[in-house]
């Protein structure tokens, strides 16, 4: 199991969440104003500032909750890859919002006005995160260690604890809060998985942000070949009678892309099938593939 591709193909929303993250980071860190910006009960009481509340969002107020933190936002750029990045910029900010009124609810409920109680940095779209993950990406591979099963899956868990531990009871509250936001996500409160940004706001990302390198097989059309030989799986069958291919010849998709969709879950038969249909374009096909599976 990885996350796909490397590099933030397809995933520009998570590529300008983890650099302006990073940057907010390391600024804090430097002007030694990271410690601060835990949200507290005494904030509550005095209205907390605007730009506190923005920088609490973005900046880790450490350097291993910093690595452990960018690590899982790159991961979970899988998300953005599989329901594409208008959605995943409705789930980023509903993740951030919901997590951070929950974050409020439990400073406010345990009145402790002596300590900061929450520590700072982007915990409620991290473990926002693991909600998906535990339900939509499968296990590819299963290993045993001195007799302790483990999984291909069992590295970002473990990554997960050890930022949710970070800061103790700074860090829990924050990802408690966080795994609750992305319940009431994966629950469709108010029908939010199905809302979207306008068009002109989803493009931003894609137009402001840093470019990425395309892969080399994404670059160079490799000739076709007979796939006929291959069994055709439910979700193949579907996708043929669905989407009709195209009249023009196609060239065979590229193996980053076949591996990206693999790593949603997908067959690599499907995906293959799905990527020729949608002329190499990963989110046409992943929408062809989620269609097909709803059937």
């Amino acid at each position: 199991m990885n996350g796909g591709p490397s590099g933030f193909n397809n995933a520009p929303v998570a590529r300008t969440f983890i650099i302006a993250s990073a940057i907010f980071s390391v600024f804090m860190g430097i002007k030694g104003g990271s410690n601060k910006l835990g949200l507290s009960y005494q904030d509550i009481l005095r209205k907390p500032r605007l730009w506190k509340l923005i920088l609490s969002v973005f900046s880790f107020s450490s350097t291993p909750e910093m690595i452990f933190g960018l690590y899982l936002l790159y991961y979970f750029r899988v998300f953005e890859r599989q329901i594409g990045s208008n959605k995943y910029s409705v789930f980023t900010l509903f993740s951030v919002i919901v997590s951070l009124l929950f974050e409020v609810f439990a400073v406010t409920l345990l009145q402790d006005p002596l300590a900061n109680l929450l520590t700072s940095g982007p915990y409620g779209l991290i473990f926002a995160s693991f909600v998906p993950f535990y339900f939509d990406i499968p296990v590819s591979t299963r290993f045993q260690f001195h007799g302790v099963r483990f999984s291909d899956k069992s590295v970002i868990y473990l990554a997960g604890v050890l930022l949710l531990l970070s800061s103790w009871k700074r860090s829990i509250l924050p990802g408690i809060c966080g795994i609750l936001a992305g319940s009431l996500y994966r629950l469709s409160l108010f029908g939010i998985r199905k809302a979207k940004f306008p068009e002109f706001i989803a493009s931003f990302f894609s137009r402001h942000s840093w470019p990425s390198r395309p892969s080399t097989g994404s670059l160079r059309g490799e000739t076709s070949r007979n796939v006929a030989g291959s069994a055709p799986s439910y979700a193949g069958r579907h996708l043929q009678r669905t989407h009709p291919a195209p009249m023009a010849p196609s060239t065979e998709p590229s193996e980053d892309a076949i591996a990206t969709l693999a790593s949603m879950g997908f067959d690599r038969n499907s995906a293959r099938q799905a990527l020729v249909q949608a002329r190499n374009d990963v989110n046409t096909a992943t929408n062809i593939l989620l269609e097909a599976q709803s059937h």
